[in-house]
């Protein structure tokens, strides 16, 4: 199967939002032609710079690019762009690859590769674990479903993106182990708010909490940077809470379809959910903020509600 290179391969890419403005700009820099489209033109002209190209339609888009990108918000999202007569695979050419990092449910992913084998197009699930700083710096983690000949066949994009990546299965697998592995890092951030709220209200210095708890083998990477923003009462968005309240919604309905029981997970679904509903575009360590609320204490652990 040929592979992917900067000399025989015209990307597209779908989505220029948190995860995709970085991604693509690595592509974009690593000597890839890229051409991006967004909902909102103006994110995707941010790349004309680095030497993107901007497409007025996903059709435009598609038929002049042999391999699609896509890191969309949600599943609906994602069947929009590839399906229809102005979707992706009515325009695009038979022979071409489409790479969707979406965190989307498992059997969207089926049903992508199924749409695209009808029309000749190999579909991989290659979903991405990190924050936004994690894109800016290619250190992403990947995991991808789908033929393991044509994810093998893509590894020159891999290798620009991220540190690691792993080839999981067949399509809907990348899908599965991102669901997986986002359990993992929205429970654990719900413990650690809970644990941070325990401190605080137990008459511990909340910087000095904060500090401490960060450098212990029990905080994973993924969140001992989460609780140096918190001292500084930083949760601008790297990974939107938002978007985290809408994996734990597949996480649910992933456990419900296979007979997995996950109290903690539904636990931490309603917190998580109940920061979401206070409006703002907050991260997704926001949720300390809720459990401080909760335990009627203010943003610096000074008892104010």
């Amino acid at each position: 199967m040929k592979p992917v290179t900067q000399e025989n391969s015209r990307l597209g890419f779908v989505g220029i939002g948190y995860m995709g403005r970085p991604i693509a700009r690595r592509l974009l820099e690593s000597g890839f032609k890229l051409t991006a489209c967004d909902r909102d033109q103006s994110k995707a002209q941010e790349l004309i710079p680095y030497g993107g190209t901007v497409a007025q339609s996903v059709s435009e888009l598609s038929s002049s690019c042999n391999v699609v990108l896509s890191c969309l918000p949600s599943d609906g999202a994602v069947l929009d762009i590839y399906r229809g007569l102005d979707g992706v695979f009515a325009n695009t050419q038979r022979g071409s690859v489409v790479i969707d990092m979406s965190t989307v449910y498992p059997e969207t992913s089926q049903e992508l590769s199924k749409l695209g084998s009808e029309r000749g197009v190999d579909v991989l699930d290659v979903t991405i674990s990190g924050s936004t700083p994690t894109a800016e710096n290619g250190l992403l983690t990947l995991f991808g479903g789908g033929d393991q000949e044509r994810f093998d066949s893509a590894e020159s994009i891999f290798r620009v993106i991220a540190k690691k990546y792993f080839y999981l299965g067949p399509s809907g697998s990348g899908a599965t182990m991102k669901l997986v592995v986002n359990t993992l890092l929205g429970i654990g951030m719900q413990a650690i708010a809970e644990a941070v709220a325990l401190g605080e209200k137990a008459g511990l210095d909340r910087n000095r909490l904060l500090d401490v708890l960060s450098q212990t083998a029990v905080v994973a990477p993924a969140h001992a940077g989460k609780l140096q923003r918190a001292k500084k009462s930083d949760y601008s968005p790297q990974f939107p809470i938002r978007l985290m309240n809408k994996d734990f919604g597949l996480i649910l309905n992933l456990a419900a379809a296979v007979g997995a029981r996950m109290p903690a997970a539904g636990a931490a679904f309603e917190i998580n959910a109940r920061q979401t509903d206070e409006g703002a575009e907050q991260d997704f360590s926001a949720v300390i903020l809720q459990m401080e609320k909760r335990a009627h204490l203010g943003s610096n652990g000074d008892g104010r509600a």
